[in-house]
């Protein structure tokens, strides 16, 4: 599970990196594509913090 955990979080890292790219060549991207890289960032985040919750 660690290794899962840890390839979610460098997945959510490459997506914020790739994001902040976007951000600054705004031409390169539409803003929906910008938007799905947040869902998609924003749904990592979500499963990373429901594998680190303890279980009962």
């Amino acid at each position: 599970m660690d290794t899962h955990l840890a390839t979610l979080e460098q997945r959510h890292s490459a997506l914020d990196n790739e994001i902040s790219a976007a951000l600054v060549s705004k031409p390169a991207m539409t803003d929906a594509e910008l938007a799905e890289m947040k869902r998609r960032k924003l749904k990592l985040k979500d499963e990373i913090e429901r594998l680190r919750q303890p279980r009962n």
